[in-house]
């Protein structure tokens, strides 16, 4: 593939847009083959499928980098950054991600989440040797879908070459996809304070045991409840509204509340070792299929998607 390079400085964030096999073989194997030539530390975090392909395309030299299943660490785009960053964080020296979070088959709503994790990219490695290739398949993406990859991303490729973005504003992308949540009609309301706490997690446990959960999802949900709803008593005016219905293979619950939320990291970014709290919404991040919020001029509205 002409032209496609890393560009100075301590972090580069690229995309590349590909066509087909042959286009994303030409720009993805050279860029991971290039990080080990240089000592790097790679990760590789796509779909299954792109997994067996790059490992039939690099040959031996697939064991030497980490292969992540997208479908598995990036289902909840919120989990992906704390993964990046405590595998970064061991790494010595300059690391490498090829990192693929949008593939066909997404959901609207993780599509949104997913445009918002590009975004957080660039805040949480600014200061970070790290150079990260994301591949877009062209075929599925619409004008506005391009558009939030040149926002987000620092670089562009493609099979002509390579370009800096000059629609450059992750902040912009991340605000655009910071869009009201809906609920739909007839879903189970419950205002909570602090002494309700317990009365909701049994609510939320009760409601998806009916709607199959097993035991040790039901603990997932009891602790991402109570997380979220903990959040607002201490965070969002010592009150809240939970609401919870059934969506597809799982459930979905939602807290309201007066908060906001200062730092878009959260929950992303693993606390410090000696770090007092600080674990709950990682934790939440991590058991959910879907975290979204909404920012809003009345508070803050987080929906959590669990799956049987």
């Amino acid at each position: 593939m002409r032209g496609l390079h890393d560009i100075e400085g301590r972090f580069s964030h690229q995309a590349l847009f590909y066509r087909d096999t042959q286009d994303y073989l030409a720009g993805t194997v050279p860029f991971i083959l290039r990080g080990l030539a240089q000592g790097e530390s790679v990760v590789v975090a796509v779909p299954e499928h792109h997994i067996r392909l790059l490992e039939r395309a690099l040959g031996p030299a697939a064991d030497r980098i980490r292969l992540l299943d997208m479908n598995d660490v990036g289902r909840n785009p919120g989990r992906v950054l704390p993964t990046l960053l405590r595998f970064f964080s061991d790494a010595q020296g300059p690391a490498r991600l090829l990192g693929e979070p949008v593939w066909q088959g997404r959901s609207t709503e993780e599509y949104l989440a997913c445009v918002q994790h590009e975004a957080l990219i660039n805040l949480a490695f600014a200061d970070w040797a790290a150079t990260f290739l994301c591949p877009y398949d062209i075929n599925i993406l619409s004008p506005e879908a391009v558009a939030d990859v040149e926002a987000t991303h620092t670089v562009l490729v493609d099979s002509t070459g390579t370009w800096p973005s000059t629609a450059y504003a992750p902040h912009t992308a991340y605000e655009r996809c910071n869009v009201p949540l809906p609920i739909p009609d007839g879903a189970f309301t419950l205002p909570f304070d602090i002494e309700a706490l317990s009365e909701v997690r049994r609510t939320a446990t009760e409601f998806a045991a009916c709607a199959g959960f097993g035991e040790n999802r039901l603990q997932d949900v009891a602790l991402a409840v109570g997380e979220i709803c903990a959040n607002s008593v201490q965070h969002g005016g010592g009150r809240g509204v939970f609401a919870i219905w059934r969506h597809e293979d799982g459930v979905v619950f939602e807290v309201t509340d007066k908060g906001r939320l200062t730092d878009p990291l959260a929950g992303r970014r693993p606390p410090a070792a000696h770090q007092y709290g600080g674990w709950g919404l990682l934790l939440v991040n991590q058991i959910s299929d879907l975290v979204r919020t909404h920012t809003g001029p009345e508070g803050l509205t987080t929906q959590v998607y669990l799956r049987w």
